[in-house]
């Protein structure tokens, strides 16, 4: 098994409780922490690994000399590679008898790359899934072996539906595996007009343009938590802008309390109502009302806690 982040656990696990002997755990090296040098958490895949025994490789990079001639005094039948962040080369799988198979948290060809739950959920689609693929040295090229189609709910963060297809994922590894060894796996070649990009989450990727559509922000909220967030700035008068993370946010009315501006006279990303229902902004399509907000510094609160504590104003302007 070659895995690193949590979105590996579950297979793993799975794999563990099989019938299948798992010889190895190659995982990502750990690194000290930059501050104090103190040493980072340990991995939730070695510590599965640890708990049952279980042999850890982790070299920094897994197409050496050293690490193929590791993982070939292994004499591996097969890799089965999720969420590990190396990419193999044909050497390294070639040591395989029958190569490496991939999960993947999307319907190849769609959302190829290192980030494909929160590209979906950024673009607001309606459905996703897993897929087993046979790996290639094109990342996420490689003929599919496996799929599973799920809705996804519209109010299911990141977060949330990682952890879904994690465990539905380790069934369908499972399944391909069992298909593999009996001769009967139905390949689709992934048809490469039909492919999409996920690349991997800068921190610039979560400051909001204002001028995109509320549900479009709404979903940018849901897909970019816990990491980079998702984050504008309060311009305010005779003080530094303040950094503030949008933690939650939903689509709000046109008309609303007294308290109010009219939005279609108003350029997006300004104050449109704040007051006992909370903070609510104009976008370039839509109102946004943001429900949980962290100032730069400070603790996620809710957006009428928020107010008490920061005078914003309706008419405000957030960039």
């Amino acid at each position: 098994m070659m895995g690193s982040g949590p979105y590996a656990v579950p297979t793993f696990e799975a794999l563990l409780n099989s019938r299948h002997e798992v010889s190895a755990l190659v995982t990502q090296p750990l690194r000290a922490a930059a501050k104090h040098n103190k040493p980072l958490p340990i991995s939730p895949m070695r510590a599965v690994a640890d708990a049952r025994g279980l042999a850890i490789l982790d070299p920094p990079d897994v197409n050496t000399e050293e690490a193929v001639r590791q993982l070939a005094d292994l004499r591996p039948e097969l890799y089965v590679v999720c969420d590990y962040g190396q990419i193999l080369r044909p050497a390294t799988l070639a040591v395989g008898r029958l190569g490496g198979i991939n999960l993947h948290a999307s319907l190849l060809p769609k959302y190829r790359g290192a980030a494909p739950i929160n590209w979906a959920l950024y673009h607001g689609d309606t459905e996703t899934g897993n897929t087993v693929l046979h790996m290639t040295p094109r990342i996420d090229a490689g003929p599919c072996l496996a799929q599973e189609k799920v809705a996804i709910d519209p109010h299911e963060s990141a977060v949330e539906l990682e952890t879904r297809l994690a465990r539905l994922g380790a069934a369908l590894v499972l399944s391909a595996i069992d298909d593999l060894e009996a001769g009967r796996t139905a390949v689709i070649v992934q048809d490469p007009s039909l492919a999409t990009r996920a690349p991997r989450l800068k921190k610039s990727d979560g400051q909001v343009d204002w001028s995109r559509t509320a549900e479009q922000i709404r979903n940018q909220i849901r897909a970019f938590k816990p990491w980079p967030g998702t984050y504008t700035q309060w311009v305010r008068a005779g003080a530094e802008p303040l950094r503030l993370i949008l933690d939650a946010g939903r689509l709000a009315m046109a008309s609303g309390p007294p308290n109010t501006i009219d939005a279609e006279q108003i350029k997006p990303g300004t104050v449109f109502y704040c007051g006992d229902a909370g903070l609510i902004v104009n976008t370039g399509g839509g109102l946004l009302s943001i429900d949980r907000i962290q100032p730069a510094g400070k603790r996620v609160m809710d957006s009428a806690e928020f107010l008490r504590g920061y005078p914003v104003k309706v008419g405000d302007r957030l960039s």
